[in-house]
């Protein structure tokens, strides 16, 4: 008879710890759950969503509470509707207190036949503490069929985001003591002993062996320097273009061609962009991180490479004005950008007629 209490006994406990185990592994995935549902909220981005009339404006930016030295991603959303002008804002518009360091601008039409426009920039913070980005603006004509383009007086609409305001947390860690060290001790004064021959001959040692190297680097620089420079390939290509007359309707598409590689061909050669392989979204991206294009010729090229693209892919057929545009374009761009006296020339022996 106590054998089957002790049985029973057992059985009871064996039921009662296996219950306790499930209840408090159902409070931990009901706690994991609740985490996981606030976390989003905590990890979201910073949003300011406007909209007036026939646009809608959306500015977000990650992540909401970063630390020095992380990079912010901001984006700048706009959705208008067909028959809408939307002027978006300027390279680096209300962004000067930050440092771009990278910046991705695209256009879509979206399944309602809605244009979205969007700007995406990379940025980084200049200091901890509190932190703002000011309003964006945005400015649109209405040019649909019965509606006013602008308001009376005006050339267009005005769309404004709201302020986001964040806080750029320290690297310091959390209660990490801000009093200052006292000053260590000055060192003592070395020692000038009277082995300063062995300095001299070391020195004369090491350039003895560093002669050959340096008659080597000055033989190549003068062979560098006896080659054209970038920027008078760059010239002599585009004068050749240029002396067979500017192009009829029917001539836009092989000058714009010959044109555009004429400034990849130049990008390659001076800057060390791989652009000639690239498409025009690859070679944007690439441009935009580059160190050695100055925001107003990024500027400059961006706007010259979509308008070739425009005569390349969608057949378009500028006017004369409109060609004489892009030439001033790439020529102006030439001028600025050439190599000054204190560079050495990239190596381009020759100008070669391209078909």
């Amino acid at each position: 008879m106590s054998a089957r209490l002790k049985l029973v006994a057992t059985s009871c406990v064996a039921l009662l710890a296996t219950w306790a185990f499930a209840l408090d592994g159902s409070s931990a995935k009901a706690s994991e759950a609740d985490a996981e549902a606030s976390e989003p909220a905590a990890a979201g981005p910073l949003v300011s969503e406007v909209s007036r009339g026939p646009v809608a404006l959306s500015v977000e930016l990650l992540p909401r509470a970063p630390r020095i030295g992380d990079l912010l991603t901001l984006d700048i959303g706009v959705t208008s509707e067909a028959g809408v002008e939307v002027l978006m804002p300027e390279f680096g518009e209300a962004l000067g207190r930050f440092q771009i360091v990278d910046f991705v601008p695209s256009e879509t039409i979206d399944a309602d036949g809605r244009t979205v426009a969007r700007q995406r920039y990379r940025l980084q913070t200049p200091a901890s503490g509190p932190q703002r980005v000011p309003p964006i603006a945005v400015e649109f004509v209405d040019r649909r069929p019965g509606e006013r383009p602008a308001p009376e007086g005006t050339d267009a609409y005005e769309l404004l985001s709201e302020v986001l305001e964040f806080e750029v947390e320290s690297g310091l860690a959390e209660g990490a003591s801000l009093e200052l060290l006292a000053a260590k001790d000055p060192l003592e004064p070395r020692s000038r002993g009277g082995a300063w021959w062995l300095g001299l001959l070391a020195v004369l040692g090491l350039g003895a062996a560093a002669a050959p190297f340096a008659w080597r680097a000055y033989v190549a620089q003068r062979a560098r320097k006896a080659m054209r420079s970038a920027f008078d390939v760059a010239r002599a290509e585009l004068d050749l273009l240029l002396a067979r007359g500017r192009p009829q309707a029917g001539e836009m598409d092989p000058f714009f061609v010959e044109l555009s590689a004429i400034v990849r061909r130049y990008l390659e050669a001076r800057f060390q962009l791989r652009s000639p392989e690239q498409t025009t979204e690859e070679f944007l991206e690439s441009m935009s991180a580059s160190p050695d294009l100055v925001p107003e010729h990024q500027a400059l090229l961006r706007d010259f490479m979509r308008r070739a693209d425009l005569v390349k892919f969608a057949h378009h057929v500028p006017d004369a004005q409109g060609v004489e545009d892009s030439i001033a374009a790439v020529e102006r761009f030439l001028e600025e950008s050439r190599e000054s006296d204190l560079e050495e020339p990239s190596a381009r022996p020759e100008v070669v007629a391209h078909a």
